[in-house]
């Protein structure tokens, strides 16, 4: 391990320290740790510590760029929180090492975690929840999807060119006896994977879907929809982060609760608000500390990074809905999106009066907030708010 100090050409304000940091793990592969060094109230350099054998002026030089590129392009806004949690609290705990040492939780790969009781309880006690939100809505119906996405879902809306570093493609072996024989051969031969591996596949036709909606949108491409209409499902989504928290903060393979509004803007606006309205009353009832904000997505390498970004904060087309975790951390547990008709369009959905749709959609990362209640009320259940234990019943089974 060593540690870097990159002075930056020009300081970044605060505002936008949280960019920066959203960014600094993309970086370079051999970034494992970061501190924003901050001087008269600006960012004014950044320290890296790395592993691995790496060249310091290169990754200098790839820190600049992500500054200039991505980060100082962008309009400095203040956060804008639209609501509060009449909660209060001043104690946090992390719950997983507790977990960990009584089995009810195991980490089984990077950004990957497996729980049994009784946070398996919990999850669906609060899918459960979120479900039922979504099913009160008007014309609502559930889906439930395959894992896999066709790549050609998400190359269809310019997803890859926003979103690079979220992609993971799913591929195999081409087939062909010949490099079937071949990889059998040298891997008895080797005792491990060929170095060479990806040279023998083909298949880029499938990748991990990033989120639960999409599939939603592949589901009615070309078609008109005879009325407005809600669309819920549950479903492993998958993001690659860089880095991961040893716990369930923020996981590579994750679970979300999605719900898609599709039709009229002023159907799935309201139909928006319907949802962050029910779920400001949810957290409450959970006694949990919580806000909601003003957001935007995570748009990467993309020369207009900075007019999205802007354009999307400023029209209020994102939330998120975040929980702390600790005394000086929260993590986002959902989002109430907005798209207008961008979806209809690269789908080619359209409505009764043959124009495309608008959409909307909101997502609720079901570890993620079992994850931050635990923070907030310990995993022993006995310490539980009477709301969740009441209808999870003395065995520890949800009750929907």
């Amino acid at each position: 391990m060593s540690t870097l100090l990159v002075p930056l050409d020009h300081p970044v304000p605060p505002e936008l320290a949280p960019e920066l940091a959203k960014r600094l793990f993309f970086v370079s592969s051999a970034i494992t740790e970061f501190d924003l060094v901050a001087e008269d109230g600006v960012i004014r350099a950044v320290e890296l510590t790395l592993s691995g054998d790496v060249v310091e002026s290169e990754v200098s030089a790839k820190v600049g760029k992500v500054v200039a590129t991505e980060v100082l392009t962008q309009r400095p806004l203040p956060p804008k929180v639209v609501w509060r949690s009449a909660v209060t609290r001043d104690a946090f705990a992390d719950p997983f090492p507790e977990l960990l040492a009584a089995d009810a939780a195991f980490v089984s790969g990077e950004g990957q975690v497996g729980f049994g009781e009784p946070l398996l309880s919990l999850v669906d006690y609060l899918d459960g929840r979120l479900r039922a939100i979504a099913l009160a809505l008007p014309r609502s119906r559930e889906f439930r999807y395959p894992t896999l996405l066709p790549t050609g879902v998400l190359d269809r809306f310019g997803y890859f060119g926003s979103f690079p570093q979220f992609a993971m493609f799913v591929t195999r072996l081409h087939n062909d006896i010949e490099v079937y024989s071949g990889f059998v051969e040298r891997y008895r031969d080797s005792g491990r994977l060929p170095d060479d591996l990806f040279a023998r596949c083909a298949n880029q036709d499938y990748c991990l879907p990033p989120t639960m909606c999409y599939h939603t949108y592949h589901q009615y491409t070309g078609r008109s929809l005879p009325e407005d209409m809600v669309v819920t499902a549950r479903g492993k989504s998958f993001r690659y982060e860089s880095r991961y928290h040893t716990s369930m903060e923020r996981l590579w393979d994750f679970t979300i609760r999605e719900i898609v509004f599709l039709g009229g803007e002023e159907f799935a606006t309201g139909c928006r608000n319907t949802v962050m309205s029910a779920a400001y009353a949810l957290l409450e009832e959970l006694d949990l500390v919580g806000f909601c904000e003003v957001a935007n997505d995570h748009f990467f390498g993309n020369a207009d990074t900075a007019g999205k970004i802007l354009s999307q904060r400023m029209m209020e087309l994102k939330f998120e809905l975040r929980v702390p975790v600790a005394a000086d951390r929260t993590i986002a547990v959902g989002s109430f999106n907005l798209h207008g008709h961008f979806f209809g369009e690269s789908f080619d959905i359209t409505g009764p009066d043959a124009t495309p749709i608008a959409s909307g959609c909101v997502g609720f990362g079901l570890e993620r907030l079992a994850y931050a209640f635990l923070c907030q009320h310990g995993p022993d259940p006995a310490g539980w708010p009477a709301a969740v234990t009441d209808r999870m019943g003395t065995t520890g089974a949800a009750q929907h």
